[in-house]
C-alpha cells in the first residue's frame, strides 16, 4: 500500500471486551486487560504503516454507570496505558492528547495524562489521541461553552478550534473502525467523523489483529470518496 493513499486519521471504537471475556468464562475484567494489550499492538502497527493520526475511544461518558469494581480497575489501566505509552511515544516522536471531560476522572489518573500531554506536546510526527470520559455531544456541548466565552462568531473554524482535537493537524477522520459486529458510531467523534469511511468487524476488539487492522484500511484506499461533490 502506498502511503499517499493511506488514511491520516483513523479513529477506532474497540467494542466487545466484556463479551470476549464471558464467552471464554473468563472474569470481564481480563478481557478488559487484553484488549488494552490489543491497542497497544494496533497502535504499532498504525505507527508501522505511516498513519499519522490514531484516535481510540477507551472510556464513554456513560460507562461511570457500570460497577465500582470495573470502573476501577479500568482507570488503573489507563494509568498503565499512559505510562507505557509516554515512553514509546518519546521514542517515536508521538504526541499524546487526552480527549473528554477531565474534571470527573480520578485525581492520580489525571496526574498521568497532564504529565504525558506536556512531555510529548512538542512532537510532531505521529499523534494518538485518547478518549476518556469522552461523549460526542458531551464535546459539542464544551466546545460551544467555550466558543461563547472566547467571542460572538458562530461558524466552522471557531467551533473547530474549540474541540477536543483542536491540537491535531487534522480533525476529520477517514476511517472509523468498530469491533463486536455493532453497526452504530454511539457518539464517538459526531463533527469529526462527517465524511468518515466506516469498516465494521464482527470480531470482538481481543481478537482484532494488526492484521485485521491492516486488511481495513487495504479496504479503505479501494473506496472513492466524493465529498458531496
Amino acid at each position: 500500500m502506498e502511503k499517499k493513499n493511506l488514511p491520516i486519521h483513523i479513529a477506532i471504537i474497540p467494542d466487545g471486551n466484556r463479551r470476549w471475556a464471558r464467552k471464554r468464562s473468563l472474569p470481564t475484567l481480563e478481557g478488559h486487560r487484553r484488549g488494552f494489550d490489543r491497542a497497544y499492538e494496533l497502535v504499532k502497527k498504525a505507527r508501522d504503516m505511516g498513519i499519522k493520526i490514531v484516535t481510540l475511544w477507551a472510556f464513554s461518558t456513560e460507562n461511570w454507570k457500570r460497577t465500582t469494581e470495573e470502573v476501577g480497575y479500568l482507570m488503573h489501566l489507563y494509568e498503565l496505558m499512559i505510562g507505557k505509552h509516554v515512553k514509546d511515544a518519546q521514542e517515536n516522536n508521538t504526541r499524546l492528547i487526552h480527549i473528554g471531560r477531565k474534571d470527573r476522572i480520578p485525581s492520580k489518573l489525571l496526574k498521568k495524562i497532564m504529565e504525558a500531554e506536556k512531555i510529548t506536546e512538542n512532537n510532531k510526527k505521529y499523534f494518538l489521541c485518547i478518549g476518556i470520559d469522552y461523549g460526542g455531544e458531551d464535546e459539542i456541548l464544551r466546545a460551544v461553552g467555550k466558543m461563547v466565552k472566547l467571542s460572538n462568531v458562530v461558524d466552522h473554524d471557531s467551533l473547530f478550534s474549540c474541540l477536543d482535537t483542536a491540537t491535531l493537524p487534522q480533525q476529520y477522520v477517514d476511517l472509523m473502525i468498530r469491533t463486536s459486529g455493532e453497526l452504530r458510531m454511539s457518539g464517538f467523534l459526531p463533527l469529526q467523523s462527517t465524511y468518515a469511511e466506516f469498516a465494521f468487524s464482527e470480531k470482538m476488539f481481543p481478537d482484532f489483529t494488526p492484521e485485521d487492522f491492516e486488511k481495513s484500511i487495504a479496504d479503505y484506499i479501494l473506496r472513492k470518496r466524493r465529498f458531496g461533490k
